[in-house]
């Protein structure tokens, strides 16, 4: 491949067609159907697919043929395929669908406004993961204005995986004669620790969510009659969750949430840990920073991405500060995630999970916990050494820096479900989402430039890809 020739393609591609239809894809605010249960009625899934569509058959790509399929009840799917030059194949994903808007974007700045400002595109879908699909298609014109060969591939462009991709399976299974056995899935739509050089991920969190419920009693009472006879539901709460975790440094206390991690896991996160150092944790918008952490690097990268962890992440049965009485309130509803290592049964773990907070409950009073989802962790097949050096030789070719391999502390369900589908196949993921770029929050952007590179990285290994099937 000239590496010359490919950026200045992809420079042209990017500024002239992909920033102005992306910025047009930014407006459609068709949110997941897990945040719009009435996205069929809305019609944001099929205007988004429509633009996606439109902008593919516009490209100079050899042997492509572009389809919308849609099941009934069921987000459109996009699908394309592009005839290569041998019987492999490569399958790529990605996804359209969004997180919903959030609050806290600058004044400036909004969810369904497209804002290109110091070398980011601004806008919710910009960085997760609207780009995918482009930069898909842009690393196949590479290849064949370079007469370079690649295999087969498929593109699928779901919308459903912020809402937990529950509707892939069935398109898995509806296309699965044309989808095939890839021997390499490549996935854009995860993290990048910098923008300066190609970052793959090596392992995903496992997810489980569920309610804890302390119902103490059947209406609230008068505070002042009932306190230091009635407990407090939100005391019994947190009794229940120091069985889980130790309320002053955040460890898990049950040993069977962990797993062990390997020696090539540990070299890896010391490589990335050493590379990011204080970033790690400085990257995040704290109200107040005034010390340094009391952990290394190493240590708050394995806790990320190694270590089972729980969050508090919602509540009901408390009133807001501004109606809230002398009332003794007779329950609580305490929204649980716990991210879970990557091998982990994520199903087992919420057995675990709920016999620990259930057992002997708190006298006079009614306790549960009720799992809502449980998502698998992932971890990369050993990686063969073909793909080793080419995501080395790519990073060195577009970024002038080597690749570095990290796991992430996110989940992304579908890379299970690939895993389990396609056992032989080799993986590359990677992404964009990196320092700041705050997918799923306020301001969320894509760095211009990365996304150009990541492209060419793209190209590289597919080229290198078909090279090795022969």
């Amino acid at each position: 491949m000239q590496i010359k020739i490919a950026t200045k393609t992809i420079d042209h591609t990017w500024d002239t067609s992909i920033i102005p239809t992306m910025s047009d894809y930014i407006k459609i605010p068709n949110k997941s159907p897990s945040f719009d249960k009435d996205w069929q009625k809305h019609g944001y899934m099929d205007q988004a697919v429509r633009l996606l569509k439109k902008w593919c058959e516009s490209q100079p790509i050899k042997g492509m043929r572009t389809e919308v399929i849609q099941i009934d009840g069921r987000t459109p799917l996009l699908f394309i395929e592009i005839k290569g030059d041998s019987d492999d194949k490569v399958l790529l994903y990605g996804h359209y669908d969004k997180q919903p808007e959030f609050t806290g974007w600058r004044d400036d700045l909004g969810p369904w406004k497209p804002v290109v400002e110091d070398g980011k595109l601004y806008g919710r879908g910009s960085a997760d993961d609207g780009y995918a699909l482009f930069s898909y298609l842009t690393a196949f014109r590479i290849l064949q204005e370079q007469n370079i060969p690649h295999a087969n591939c498929v593109i699928m462009l779901e919308g459903c995986e912020e809402s937990g991709s529950y509707d892939l399976p069935f398109y898995m299974e509806k296309l699965k004669h044309k989808i095939d056995s890839p021997s390499l899935v490549v996935c854009l739509d995860a993290e990048c620790g910098n923008y300066d050089q190609l970052w793959c991920t090596s392992s995903l969190r496992g997810n489980l969510v569920g309610v804890l419920s302390v119902d103490v009693l059947s209406e609230g009472v008068h505070s002042g009659s009932a306190s230091g006879i009635v407990p407090s539901c939100f005391r019994i709460a947190r009794e229940l969750l120091n069985r889980i975790e130790d309320p002053k440094t955040g460890n898990i206390l049950c040993s069977d949430l962990f797993t062990e991690i390997s020696e090539k896991t540990m070299d890896q996160t010391k490589i990335a840990s050493d590379i990011l150092s204080d970033s790690i944790y400085k990257k995040f918008p704290w109200v107040s920073l005034e010390k340094d952490s009391y952990e290394t690097p190493y240590e708050l990268m394995l806790n990320n991405t190694w270590k089972p962890i729980l969050s508090v992440t919602g509540a009901d049965g408390l009133p807001n500060n501004e109606i809230a009485g002398n009332v003794l309130l007779p329950n609580l509803r305490l929204k649980l995630s716990f991210r879970l290592p990557p091998p982990l049964d994520t199903k087992a773990a919420g057995e675990k999970i709920k016999k620990i907070l259930e057992h002997k409950p708190p006298p006079n009073c009614k306790i549960k916990f009720e799992p809502e989802s449980a998502m698998s962790g992932w971890e990369a097949p050993p990686i063969e050494d073909w793909l080793e050096d080419s995501i080395s030789e790519a990073s060195h070719s577009f970024f002038n820096k080597p690749s570095v391999f990290m796991g992430a502390g996110v989940s992304i369900p579908l890379m299970g479900l690939l895993s389990e589908k396609f056992p032989k196949a080799q993986f590359l993921v990677t992404g964009l989402l990196g320092p700041n770029s705050n997918a799923h929050g306020p301001n969320e952007f894509m760095d211009i430039e990365t996304a150009k590179k990541l492209t060419g990285c793209v190209a590289k290994i597919i080229a290198d890809h078909h090279l090795n099937s022969k």
